[in-house]
């Protein structure tokens, strides 16, 4: 039976799906994460979304990190009420650093090579990310440190080229457009890529120009 953490605060930060809190487990930081309610959908099928993205996401943090791949320590979940008990990680995230114009450009090029990698990783190992985003990935031992992946909710187990290629595709246009020195990022992601998914990095970066032709095109 699970403990129930003792909350600290309001929401840190409220998404689409899920709300994040403080809480304290047993002495350590954590992040209790609930999925809300949704109105509109018919009860048991809300229900039964809420639980099946909350058991998927457990299951693929877990996955992730046999794999190499940093994620937070899952450290209890209650499918009853649909919520995880997190490790709350330090650190800026992707997007933070990027956007920030005191961060000298290698650290830059260091902190994207190191995303591209963990990502390669996560691909040779059959998880897709499925929402992948620079607000996705959480740097706790700065740019020269090994990311963590945040958020594997929409993420699959086994996926086909096109959900590894959209993955791809999503952190190009993110990279595209955060920063003016887009170019030099997404060539130091796509080396870091390489290095972590050697085998499989040559088709799903096929696969990732063929989606933006399709979106371009659309």
């Amino acid at each position: 039976m699970s403990a129930e953490p003792s909350p600290q605060g309001p929401p840190v930060s409220r998404g689409a799906e899920a709300s994040l809190r403080k809480v304290d487990w047993w002495g350590f930081p954590a992040l209790l994460k609930e999925r809300d309610q949704k109105a509109y959908r018919p009860k048991a099928l809300d229900e039964r979304v809420r639980r099946e993205r909350t058991r998927n996401e457990v299951r693929l943090l877990v996955d992730a990190r046999r794999l190499g791949v940093r994620t937070p320590i899952v450290y209890d979940v209650d499918l009853a009420k649909y919520r995880i008990t997190l490790e709350e990680l330090p650190g800026p995230t992707l997007r933070q650093v990027l956007e920030d114009p005191n961060v000298p450009p290698e650290d830059e090029v260091a902190a994207v090579r190191s995303f591209g990698r963990a990502l390669g990783l996560l691909h040779a190992g059959s998880i897709a990310h499925g929402d992948l985003t620079s607000s996705n990935v959480l740097l706790p031992d700065g740019p020269h440190g090994a990311p963590a992946f945040l958020d594997l909710s929409m993420g699959t187990r086994s996926p086909g080229l096109e959900e590894l290629g959209i993955d791809l595709h999503l952190v190009e246009e993110d990279l595209k457009a955060l920063s003016g020195r887009s170019e030099a990022l997404v060539r130091a992601f796509h080396e870091g890529y390489a290095e972590g998914n050697p085998h499989g990095a040559r088709d799903v970066r096929a696969r990732a120009k063929l989606i933006r032709g399709r979106v371009r095109y659309a």
